[in-house]
């Protein structure tokens, strides 16, 4: 039991990834709260129950989980969320951001509500719990205490190649890499570590992933993510600043401090100059496809 005696918030936990998440740090001995508003794949609607069916099954596995309700992407909402651990289990370790909903459009089809929705969700429902969550670790340091405190948080390829139709999402997707890196530079003096996943997984966001036929390894069921997760919620973990791609059976480590080209000249550049050093050496970006090959 890795996980004993930590306390763990899922944010989206209630189906997909977010519900293996929580499975998964339960059975190592986590105490979890799940949370989950239970809308659509769109964000439209509520429904306590997903949330309350993972904490049934952690309960009957003999785990101890609550549900939570809160919307993450407000301000109050993620502070009620954070105290809500901390009241219920004493403490508050691990934060796992997860929820996410989508709204895929073309650019010039993208009007203003469906952008601000996702980015909402996405990016703003991973900074205000990790906001609250960071503040009740800074007031535990402060006062002395260990804290080995971990966030978790879920990007996409499509933050690192772009997806048609995705402008909103990967957007977001792009902006939590950038939050992760900050909670490992800020959470440093607390003692708490940052990270970003992302997971190629069958979930109500991805679709076309197929699952594999019977009695073969399914390379993309969701629970073949969450044990990197559960790794990272370890106390004793020493990643931070790190960017995960898991799938199937692999995890790879991803970089974004990589230089393609480098050029230089005397003085100023001109545009001619510029024209001539670059046109051949850029090429047209490879397709999303290439990376869900190549990276996974």
């Amino acid at each position: 039991m890795p996980l004993a005696g930590r306390v763990a918030i899922v944010t989206g936990g209630g189906r997909g990834v977010g519900r293996c998440h929580a499975l998964a740090l339960a059975a190592e001995g986590a105490a979890v709260v799940v949370n989950d508003l239970g809308g659509s794949v769109e964000g439209d609607g509520a429904d306590a129950g997903p949330a309350q069916q993972v904490v049934a099954e952690i309960e009957a596995l003999g785990g101890c989980a609550i549900a939570s309700g809160h919307d993450i992407a407000d301000w109050a909402g993620a502070e009620a969320l954070v105290g809500q651990a901390v009241e219920a289990f004493g403490d508050l370790h691990v934060l796992v951001a997860n929820a996410g909903i989508l709204r895929d459009r073309t650019l010039a089809n993208l009007d203003e509500a469906e952008w601000d929705d996702v980015i909402r969700v996405h990016l703003k429902g991973h900074a205000a719990p990790i906001r609250h969550a960071m503040a009740h670790w800074r007031g535990r340091a402060k006062a002395g205490e260990a804290v080995a405190g971990s966030v978790v948080c879920t990007t996409s390829i499509a933050g690192f190649a772009g997806n048609f139709g995705q402008a909103a999402y990967a957007t977001a997707k792009a902006g939590i890499l950038g939050l992760a890196k900050v909670v490992a530079l800020e959470g440093a003096r607390y003692g708490v570590r940052g990270n970003a996943v992302s997971p190629s997984a069958r979930t109500r966001l991805e679709t076309n992933l197929e699952a594999s036929p019977e009695g073969v390894f399914d390379t993309f069921d969701p629970a073949n993510v969450s044990p990197l997760v559960a790794w990272l919620a370890r106390a004793d973990c020493p990643a931070t600043n790190q960017i995960f791609q898991a799938y199937g059976n692999k995890v790879k480590v991803l970089s974004l401090a990589s230089i393609e080209h480098a050029v230089e000249t005397e003085g100023r550049w001109t545009t001619d100059a510029l024209d001539e050093a670059l046109r051949d050496r850029l090429l047209t970006p490879p397709p999303l496809s290439y990376y869900v090959e190549e990276i996974g």
